[in-house]
């Protein structure tokens, strides 16, 4: 039985590294919607038995109880720090007779079915620990693993290489997979300017938010106030990647 963990900051304090795009207001709807594609993807997925949503968030447990997902609080494990925190969900969730668990995180608003398939296809076919890295190569927006490739969470800087490393000490094996719906996380105005012209691909509620929309059509302003050939050169690397 496959599982997955969510991890999710609390909305009101989500993604302030948009404050030059989006007001609080508007940072928490995008951090919703996002999370709500999430969830949704994996809820609907046919291998993924169960999920469970891991926050503090005040909104959280209807979060989950809408998507049939189970609810852990954070502070119900008695320590803090994302890393600790997922290691003690963890620990908690393969004692449950769970052989195989995804870590992600919600702010995956591409994130679709194919994704979830080609990791566990992955893990099926190598083993060890499975490492969704960012688009950069050195973020982990993901992680896939079982009860004997269980890692050392190193989620921060370099997360994916200090992943790798961690895990090659432990004696597990593990692989990287790149795919443009789990590596985009957004996170900076880079990264909205990549979500902005994705949303084509994006989830029903990340694209319902900002697809022609009043809030989209600012933001797609403010981008092209920002540096725009920058903008720019981000987007076409990403259409080549």
């Amino acid at each position: 039985m496959v599982q997955a963990l969510v991890p999710l900051k609390d909305l009101v304090q989500a993604k302030t590294r948009l404050a030059g795009l989006l007001r609080p207001s508007e940072r928490r709807a995008l951090a919703q919607a996002m999370v709500e594609d999430v969830l949704s993807t994996l809820c609907l997925h046919p291998e993924v038995e169960r999920v469970t949503l891991l926050s503090d968030d005040p909104g959280a447990a209807m979060l989950a109880q809408k998507y049939a997902a189970v609810f852990m609080s954070e502070n119900s494990l008695g320590c803090t720090g994302l890393n600790r925190v997922v290691a003690a969900a963890t620990q908690e969730i393969l004692v449950d007779s769970a052989p195989e668990l995804l870590v992600l995180h919600g702010d995956l608003p591409l994130l679709d079915a194919d994704d979830i398939t080609a990791v566990l296809a992955q893990r099926q076919r190598l083993g060890g620990l499975v490492i969704g890295c960012d688009r950069h190569r050195r973020g982990s927006n993901l992680l896939a693993f079982d009860r004997r490739s269980v890692p050392q969470f190193c989620f921060g800087t370099d997360s994916c290489q200090r992943h790798q490393q961690a895990a090659s000490e432990l004696g597990i094996d593990s692989s990287v997979i790149l795919r443009p719906g789990i590596a985009l996380d957004v996170d900076e105005a880079l990264d909205m300017a990549q979500l902005m012209a994705s949303l084509n691909r994006a989830g029903q509620h990340s694209a319902a938010l900002l697809y022609k929309t009043e809030l989209g059509s600012r933001i797609e302003v403010a981008l092209s106030a920002m540096a725009p050939t920058s903008v720019q050169v981000h987007k076409e690397r990403m259409t080549h990647e």
